[in-house]
């Protein structure tokens, strides 16, 4: 897919061999329209090819990480011949993070949700916030994970596990998420003092075999992945067929509980 595209929606802050590349919709808790995905692929793409970067920072500006998908404009009024193209800049962007030749961090605070949490499970390690909040809620919309949250969770929590916490679609705390292995490090105090050693710590050791290690690793997993990012702009479609997720997108817009018949 060729990109050619700048957006005001994502901004990159370059500190010697550390790259923060930050989402920018604090109005929207940074929640990822179509303009935000495309500048966050644009931005990785042209980092992932400057051999002065070996760190790169993902967060949100304001209150949030990500509160996930655009709800309002991708999935209630979208045209369904805009849904598979959407998806696919949404596998790209994952592909492209994941396997990014440079160590990836998420610092998350306030809210990391849906295609914002597996945004974040996309980056090598994840710092949450003592009072970040994370959830892989798309079940709340009768809609499946997508962005690779299955790939991501499968991985991390193997099968059973993961399929528990897509079901459940609840808020975890931090201290939840942590407590399960979905992220690495908790911040007690302040969230960018704990990302400043951490980044601090890394510089410090041989980051080009920390990188090599990381290649391997996603390359050898990278076809699965995409399989699995397959399966979900398929399934997705699928799901947004059904009365259940009209129903949740009825339920989230008039901010009322959601009546599922399980159709």
């Amino acid at each position: 897919m060729a990109m050619n595209f700048v957006s005001d929606k994502v901004n990159v802050k370059i500190e010697g061999r550390v790259a923060t590349v930050e989402m920018n919709r604090p109005e929207s808790m940074n929640a990822m329209d179509i303009d935000v995905i495309k500048g966050l692929i644009y931005k990785l793409k042209e980092i992932s090819e400057s051999d002065d970067i070996d760190i790169v920072v993902l967060t949100g500006k304001g209150r949030a990480f990500s509160a996930g998908g655009d709800i309002k404009t991708m999935l209630s009024n979208m045209n369904e011949s805009d849904f598979l193209p959407l998806m696919d800049y949404i596998s790209e962007l994952i592909i492209t993070l994941y396997s990014i030749p440079k160590l990836t961090i998420s610092a998350v605070s306030g809210a990391a949700a849906g295609l914002g949490f597996s945004l974040a499970l996309a980056t090598d390690y994840i710092i949450a916030d003592k009072a970040s909040k994370l959830a892989m809620n798309f079940i709340g919309i009768g809609l499946i994970p997508d962005g690779g949250g299955h790939f991501f969770l499968e991985k991390r929590l193997g099968e059973t596990k993961a399929k528990q916490v897509i079901w459940d679609g609840k808020m975890m705390s931090a201290e939840e998420a942590y407590q399960l292995g979905l992220v690495q490090e908790l911040a007690e105090e302040d969230l960018h003092e704990t990302l400043h050693i951490r980044i601090t710590d890394w510089l410090g050791r041989p980051v080009q075999a920390m990188i090599k290690t990381k290649k391997i690793l996603a390359e050898k997993n990278r076809p699965q992945l995409l399989k699995i990012l397959e399966l979900e702009k398929y399934g997705q479609q699928k799901m947004r067929e059904t009365l259940d997720h009209k129903e949740g997108i009825k339920a989230f817009i008039e901010k009322r509980k959601p009546n599922f018949i399980g159709k």
